[in-house]
């Protein structure tokens, strides 16, 4: 059991505890509408949107926006604000399921509150897709929408044509985005229908959750594998399809996994956490907490715990909103005393609040967890880091006499020995202290810079060392400040001679003479000379 614990780790796991920290943003924002108030409730939406989130955390990004349900201006304020968190974004994924309708080649979501007794209605009842690619406008690296959104229009029979030319179709027109690497995947391709599915999910999401969020898997390879199950589970009446392109370079939406450090001491941890993460019960997570009470996987542990929690208390609360809006419904439909109704209404009410109250908790363990596993993921990059500098020690230690200089140093000389070497060579200023500090590591990577090496700076090597000595005159230019310039190793003061100044450009210019104001000039006397004072001085003609 427990091989097998191992061996799936890497597959499922890796994108929380086998690779570094992301150097990637990566944000997404979550929507499901199933609970339309005026045209029949669809029964996925909700569920694929909870599994696709759950997907994003998995996957350990930056930001998941998960909404169930939104009317009209829920949305527009929704999307407004996700904005603002794919400003810096690298990826950005914006997932849509619910209704969809295309009214005169122009695609609309559909929020839970519309009406659409006019074709006219959908520029203001609906959200256009335009306005869902402007949200994810300001990713740099990868824009993705992806809308599970190609049902029949539930509309199309009670909607009134106010301009007769004006076409409705079926399912979402085909589209092309404007910008470069930015992607649109339908369920289905233009002009045809999805199917909502009849298991927990549409075949559509279930494929995408098998495919998108493998580690490494390049994204149009991804869509193809989607594009494969979702045929082969409708039997081939229904075809996903992708618009958009990307350039040359992969792209995956979850990074591939570094390989694990060898001999890792955590391995027994990490085999006994997956275990209790394919349980997937409470239970479970109490039983790994009991025989590891503390570390991080403690604390992963407990966040998982959490938010297993956190999601159970959210479903049961919706469970009971739905129901009390249920009796009030039925008391109001029958008539019932408006004590009765008053009572019903209240309990709704707060069944409402209590359903609030339980996705925002659900919401904070989320983010909690995520916070564990970014911190989780920071720590094991310090211990990866650690273990390259004793690995290297390691290395020196076992360099035998033969292959030796005579003047080789041992590992704990190599800080002190490489800080005055630098500063031989021009690369390092302040003191030798045998402390390998940020100045130290400046003063290699000016040396990199300057000698084209690409020495690790994180640590002092024998090999930076070895290169450093090898340089025989300076190679960090000396830099001195404005009204000195540099001779050998030192910088000093510019001096000039008499009737030159020092100028802007460091070097001595020529003084410009002054010649004498009107103010300066005086007024001959009668008869007399001509005398004015310059300098100082008196002058007379």
């Amino acid at each position: 059991m427990r091989r097998l614990a191992a061996f799936s780790f890497i597959a499922s796991m890796a994108c929380l505890f086998g690779q570094p920290a992301f150097a990637d943003k990566r944000v997404a924002f979550v929507v499901g509408n199933s609970a339309y108030q005026n045209v029949v409730a669809l029964t996925n939406p909700a569920n694929d949107a909870t599994a696709i989130t759950e997907m994003f955390r998995k996957a350990a990004f930056d930001v998941v926006e998960s909404r169930r349900d939104l009317k009209n201006t829920e949305m527009r304020r929704a999307l407004r604000d996700f904005t603002e968190k794919a400003r810096d974004a690298d990826i950005a994924v914006i997932y849509y399921a619910g209704h969809g309708i295309e009214v005169d080649g122009t695609n609309y979501l559909v929020p839970v509150d519309a009406v659409l007794e006019r074709d006219s209605d959908a520029y203001d009842e609906a959200i256009a897709l335009d306005r869902i690619l402007q949200a994810i406008e300001p990713a740099k690296q990868l824009r993705l929408v992806i809308l599970d959104a190609c049902r029949d229009n539930p509309f199309a029979k009670t909607m009134k044509r106010t301009v007769a030319s004006r076409s409705l179709g079926r399912g979402l027109a085909g589209v092309e985005p404007s910008r470069p690497n930015t992607l649109i995947a339908f369920a289905a391709k233009g002009g045809s229908t999805a199917a909502d599915g009849d298991s927990r999910n549409s075949p559509f999401t279930a494929a995408l959750l098998r495919h998108l969020a493998k580690p490494g898997l390049e994204l149009g390879k991804a869509f193809r594998l989607v594009r494969d199950d979702v045929m082969k589970a409708t039997a081939n009446r229904q075809e996903p399809f992708v618009y958009g392109s990307l350039g040359g370079n992969d792209v995956a939406l979850v990074p591939a996994p570094a390989a694990p450090p060898a001999g890792d001491a955590n391995a027994d941890l990490r085999r006994d956490y997956e275990l209790a993460e394919r349980v997937g019960t409470r239970e479970g997570w109490d039983s790994f907490i009991r025989a590891n009470p503390s570390g991080f996987y403690a604390d992963l542990a407990k966040a998982q715990r959490n938010k297993l929690a956190a999601e159970a208390a959210r479903i049961a609360a919706t469970e009971k909103a739905r129901e009390t809006e249920v009796e009030r419904a039925r008391l109001a439909a029958e008539g019932a005393k408006v004590a009765e109704q008053t009572k019903a209404a209240a309990n709704a009410r707060a069944a409402e609040e209590a359903r609030l109250a339980a996705e925002r908790k659900t919401q904070v363990e989320a983010e909690k967890l995520a916070a564990v596993e970014r911190a989780n993921r920071a720590e094991q990059q310090k211990q990866a880091d650690e273990s390259a500098k004793k690995a290297e020690a390691a290395r020196l230690a076992a360099v035998t006499p033969a292959e030796s200089r005579t003047d080789r140093a041992a590992p704990q000389d190599l800080p002190r020995l490489l800080q005055s070497e630098l500063k031989r060579v021009g690369c390092k200023t302040g003191t030798i202290d045998g402390e390998w500090n940020a100045s130290s590591r400046q003063a290699l990577a000016s040396f990199n810079a300057k000698a084209g090496t690409k020495f690790d700076v994180k640590f002092a090597s024998i090999d930076a060392l070895d290169a450093v000595r090898g340089k025989t005159e300076r190679v960090c230019p000396l830099e001195c400040e404005r009204g000195s310039k540099a001779s050998g190793d030192s910088c000093v003061k510019i001096s000039c001679d008499d009737g030159y100044v020092l100028g802007s450009n460091g070097a001595c210019q020529k003084r410009a003479e002054r010649k004498p104001s009107v103010a300066q000039r005086r007024k001959p006397a009668s008869g007399g000379r001509k005398c004015f004072v310059y300098g100082g001085a008196s002058y007379c003609e």
